[in-house]
């Protein structure tokens, strides 16, 4: 039997839309079975550039953030099907970025100051906060979705039913994604890429970074996913070797507000980094937005919920 030539495709950095929406123009049309190789900007569309103060983080237009490559058009996906989205490889950019943006994140009333750090990418296995203290290196596109039924454009920030701005770190190469599809071609685009991020993204940032990344795409018929939904099946390999090199130390809150516990535990976790490391409260905050894990450790024990925050001891050498 013959093989199929497999068929590839380039989204470059100028296509790119910055909402989400039905009416946008596909920027590459492909068959299923069919790779897209794609090369976004980091989150700001180029606004941050390298060395610039914490300040500029305050005068950023919005409306430019999220610049997302495609949308690509799937022939053949109509509403009811699954689009899958075979995730083959991702290559950051020379540098990213990670800061504090005033308003945003999960302690800014804690952190009402704007605050920014740079990182040396490339082929770098790790990011370095400080000369001790080394951040893997696990590159992921942080928003990964497909158009909606909505009529008009629809802000990237919050995730929507067909995904996008999931954040989700184990989202890395050898993955496969599933989405609901909601119009004709499902309209998939992504972008928004991390050099790291813990599961929580508590800051509001990971490293944010320029990324190369390739994708395979089929279409499942009549798959008929949940709305606000999303599914994904990671490689057969431990999950997170590097994180978990060295074990966790790990703080836990109880109460009664699943939120009130997720602040309270990173609260902790940054006042145990800044006593025992000597860090800074704001790169110990940074730290734990790129490195540590936000965990529910149990549900059903009402009222009081606890959640916990896992920090891998193997950043500090």
């Amino acid at each position: 039997m013959a093989k199929t030539k497999l068929r590839e495709h380039n989204v470059g950095k100028t296509q790119i839309h910055y909402k989400w929406d039905k009416a946008n123009r596909p920027a590459v049309m492909v068959e299923p079975g069919d790779v897209v190789h794609f090369e976004t900007e980091e989150v700001t569309s180029g606004q941050i550039k390298k060395g610039d103060p914490a300040a500029k983080l305050t005068q950023l237009d919005f409306n430019k953030l999220y610049p997302l490559g495609g949308p690509v058009f799937v022939k053949g996906a109509v509403p009811g099907d699954v689009l899958e989205v075979e995730i083959l490889d991702l290559r950051p950019g020379a540098w990213g970025w990670t800061g504090m943006i005033p308003g945003l994140g999960l302690l800014a009333a804690d952190f009402p100051d704007p605050y920014i750090r740079y990182f040396d990418l490339g082929d770098r296995a790790t990011a370095e906060l400080r000369h001790d203290i080394h951040i893997p290196v696990v590159p992921f596109c942080g928003t990964m979705g497909v158009a909606t039924d909505a009529d008009g454009p629809v802000d990237v920030l919050p995730p929507t039913k067909g995904a996008g701005n999931i954040d989700t770190r184990h989202l890395t190469a050898g993955s496969k994604l599933f989405l609901p599809v909601f119009v004709e071609g499902a309209l998939f685009s992504a972008g928004d890429c991390h050099g790291a991020q813990g599961d929580g993204e508590v800051c509001v940032t990971g490293i944010e970074c320029p990324m190369t990344f390739s994708l395979r795409f089929s279409v499942i018929k009549a798959g008929h996913m949940r709305p606000w939904s999303y599914q994904f099946i990671t490689p057969a390999a431990p999950l997170q070797p590097k994180s978990d090199a060295a074990g966790y130390h790990c703080v836990t809150a109880l109460g009664p507000d699943l939120m009130d516990n997720a602040q309270n535990a990173v609260r902790d976790t940054i006042g145990w980094v800044t006593k025992e490391k000597q860090l800074s409260r704001e790169d110990a905050y940074i730290l734990c937005s790129l490195a540590g894990d936000l965990r529910v450790s149990q549900i059903v024990d009402q009222p009081n919920w606890g959640v916990s925050f896992y920090m891998p001891l193997s950043v500090f050498s």
